[in-house]
C-alpha cells in the first residue's frame, strides 16, 4: 500500500471530524412523546439578530415529526434583551406557563453560534444547545449541544436544520 492510497483517506476523516461536534446527556428513561410538550422561545448567544427565532421554527417541526405531541410554543414573558447574559428568569416563565397549560415536559435551548464566517467561501457555522426539563420541577431530563460547520457552497439554514435533526433524533422518545 502506497502512501498516497492511505494519506486521502485520513486527511478526508480529519476534515470532516473536524466539522461537527455534538454531546449529549440523556436520561435512561425515555420520555413519553404524547404526554404534552411545550416550546420555549430559544435563547440567542449569537451576534445575529432573530437567530433563535429562526431555529425554533425548525426545532418545531423536527419535535412534530418525531411524534412529539401535542406541543404548544410558549409566548414571550416580555421584549427581547439582547444584552441579558442569563435566560433564567425565561426559563422560569417558560416553566410556569407549562405547569399552567398541565404540560409534562418543557423545551428549552440556545444558539450559541449562528453566522457565515468571513473570507472568500463565507462557510456557515452554527452551534446549539437543547434541554428537556420537567414542566413541574425543573429537573433537566436529557440535553444536547453540537456545533457543526459547512462549505462555501452550504447554507446556514441547511447547516442548523442538519445539526437540530442529528440532536432530536437522539431524543429518547416513548411512543
Amino acid at each position: 500500500m502506497t502512501m498516497r492510497s492511505w494519506l486521502f483517506p485520513l486527511v478526508l476523516s480529519l476534515t470532516l471530524s473536524a466539522c461537527a461536534s455534538t454531546t449529549q446527556v440523556q436520561t435512561t428513561t425515555p420520555l413519553d412523546a404524547s404526554a404534552g410538550w411545550a416550546l420555549a422561545p430559544l435563547a440567542n448567544h449569537s451576534e445575529t439578530p432573530l437567530a433563535g427565532e429562526r431555529a425554533q421554527g425548525t426545532l418545531l417541526t423536527l419535535l412534530h415529526r418525531h411524534g412529539v405531541m401535542p406541543l404548544r410554543e410558549v409566548p414571550r414573558s416580555g421584549p427581547v434583551n439582547p444584552l441579558a447574559l442569563d435566560n433564567g428568569a425565561d426559563r422560569q416563565a417558560a416553566l410556569g406557563w407549562a405547569q399552567q397549560q398541565e404540560l409534562t415536559y418543557v423545551v428549552t435551548g440556545a444558539i450559541d453560534e449562528w453566522h457565515y464566517k468571513t473570507g472568500l467561501d463565507g462557510e456557515p457555522a452554527v452551534g446549539i444547545s437543547l434541554q428537556v426539563r420537567d414542566a413541574n420541577t425543573g429537573e433537566l431530563l436529557w440535553s444536547a449541544s453540537g456545533s457543526r460547520g459547512g462549505w462555501g457552497f452550504t447554507t446556514l439554514s441547511g447547516v442548523s436544520s442538519d445539526l437540530m435533526a442529528e440532536l432530536v433524533d437522539a431524543l429518547p422518545l416513548a411512543r
